[in-house]
């Protein structure tokens, strides 16, 4: 099968689908792997990188979206990349339909196969290919949140993990799943004071045990929510619903009622976000002030952190873009968790949450494939 790997044209997206190790292996397998010139460059990869490891070389991305089988990218394809889609191709990346009509609309009209990396599944129904950049998302969250505490930056001025004699930060995630985890652990560690709200028992023993009781948990109701959002310095939104938008768990009224100065991280955002003041920004405009509130909504945050991200990411998307190359659409077929990535085909939506969400007729893939 021909590959190929477009540079990422998303706002400060560093990112690269597939890095020289991937292509190797995959041009090890007798694929041909096409790669969009510059298109590492952001992890540190040369072309002659790229060469060394097997890739041609494409100087545009119309030369090889025109001659590629199968696409290989992070985010989204824009505009201009849909516009390129065609029939006979498979398209792999993170798609995030449900909070994006108009590329839902554009990869229906394109006829291309679309698999979205956020809903594969793997046999214990966790999400392998989110995962990674629910781990990374996570933990750059309080990066990202301490940072944007610090007055120059337009927050309060508060040090994440005090010192000595002045209290530290109150750090409220909500969700306590693998981003609102890797949060906790981030925020513990600079020795924040931690709060994780989530409406699963099981996912607050869990926390409960990891962090010997160091972290307060709380059992997520509309009251819980509007006794400690209003506590928090860091606000993190960690909401999860695979497909589906996310839930405005938060309110206007609850953020009105932070201090002000104090930050609040929708890492949810790629689905909609889960506070109602949020909105999408992006790595050159990241933040806004809504109700007093510092606002930080980049849609891909782990882009900031290309190095650490891309490597995650590709070792585990790799197993699946070798079974795509290996066997084409059957792969779909054969594989019903990778089956549970396909968001479109034929022009249909085949996601139950994405149909819903949008308003769509939903098409189930198994009959389709058959």
């Amino acid at each position: 099968m021909i590959i190929g790997v477009p540079r990422e044209i998303k706002d400060n997206e560093f990112r690269v689908g597939m890095n020289p190790e991937s292509v190797h292996e995959l041009a090890h397998h007798g694929h041909r792997v096409l790669v969009e010139t510059g298109a590492g460059s952001g992890i540190g990869a040369t072309d002659d990188d790229y060469r060394n490891a097997g890739a041609v070389i494409m100087d545009s991305a119309a030369e090889l979206f025109a001659e590629a089988t199968l696409i290989v990218k992070v985010k989204e394809p824009q505009a201009s990349e849909r516009a390129m889609l065609r029939s006979s191709q498979i398209l792999f990346t993170f798609l995030h339909l449900a909070a994006d009509p108009a590329q839902a609309h554009d990869l229906m009209a394109s006829d291309a196969t679309c698999i979205a990396y956020e809903t594969v599944t793997a046999s214990d129904g966790s999400l392998p290919l989110l995962t990674p950049m629910s781990e990374v998302a996570g933990r750059f969250s309080i990066q990202a949140g301490a940072n944007h505490l610090e007055k120059v930056n337009g927050g309060s001025g508060k040090l994440l993990g005090g010192v000595p004699g002045v209290e530290a930060a109150n750090v409220v995630i909500v969700g306590g799943g693998v981003v609102g985890s890797n949060a906790a652990m981030m925020a513990f560690g600079m020795h924040a004071r931690v709060t994780v709200i989530d409406r699963s028992a099981q996912a607050l023993t869990r926390l409960d045990n990891q962090f010997a009781g160091q972290v307060n948990t709380e059992f997520s109701t509309r009251h819980t929510l509007e006794q400690w959002v209003p506590r928090a310095d860091l606000l993190i939104g960690s909401v999860l619903l695979p497909g589906a938008k996310a839930p405005k768990l938060v309110t206007r009224d609850m953020i009105a009622a932070m201090r002000p100065g104090s930050v609040a991280v929708d890492v949810a955002i790629d689905q909609g976000g889960c506070f109602e003041t949020s909105k999408p920004t992006s790595h050159s405009q990241p933040t806004y002030l809504a109700e007093g509130v510092v606002h930080y909504c980049v849609t891909n945050m782990p882009g900031a952190v290309p190095q650490t991200a891309t490597r995650a990411l590709n070792n585990a998307t790799l197993p699946f873009v070798l079974a795509l190359a290996d066997k084409g659409i059957d792969a779909l077929r054969e594989d019903p968790h990778l089956r549970q990535g396909l968001n479109v085909m034929d022009g249909k939506i085949t996601n139950a949450n994405v149909a819903t969400a949008l308003g769509f007729d939903y098409h189930d893939p198994a009959t389709l494939l058959t």
